[in-house]
């Protein structure tokens, strides 16, 4: 029989996983990149990543001695400070922004994998039986929701630089 304590442990082994390949990920995206300010922003998101899995890793083993959800500080709250580092990127590349395909697919399985994120962190909290719990998973995937957003933003640029200049900035010929 499985036990909600197993329940629960085994989505923490799986939200671990979920973190390490996400930031796997993005620190593939760097390698990638074409400018030093992207690579800035995509190493601040490997960060993030790896302090969702050293947090999870926490829990897990808190769990595993308590045999309970521990109270748990998570604070999310770095994602406007990486929207603007993400504007200020855009705004010093200007509308010359190249990005290769490689870069562009690296960039898009980000953006997939921090869906899936979202998704899992939703179903995690909908299922949680403890309020500790629930509310920590609420807030990782919010903080998820918001990454995948700056890389929707920054897939955007870097796919036509002038249309998101337009639309960021809100010209209009009205005269």
């Amino acid at each position: 029989m499985v036990t909600e304590q197993n329940k629960i442990l085994e989505a923490l082994k799986l939200a671990i996983e979920i973190e390490n390949d996400s930031k796997g990920c993005y620190l593939k995206a760097v390698q990638t990149s074409g400018n030093e300010a992207s690579r800035k922003l995509l190493e601040l998101l490997a960060l993030e990543e790896d302090a969702h899995s050293k947090k999870l890793e926490t829990i897990y083993h808190a769990i595993q001695k308590k045999m309970a959800w521990p109270a748990v500080d998570f604070q999310p709250n770095k994602s406007k400070t990486l929207m603007d580092l993400l504007n200020g990127v855009c705004e010093t590349t200007g509308v010359n922004a190249k990005a290769t395909s490689t870069e562009l697919d690296v960039l898009n399985t980000a953006i997939n994998k921090e869906k899936e994120s979202y998704d899992f962190y939703k179903r995690q909290s909908q299922s949680a039986t403890d309020e500790a719990e629930r509310n920590f998973y609420e807030a990782i995937a919010a903080e998820e929701r918001e990454h995948e957003l700056i890389l929707v933003h920054y897939n955007e640029y870097l796919t036509d630089p002038v249309d998101w200049f337009t639309r960021v900035e809100h010209h209009s010929l009205d005269g």
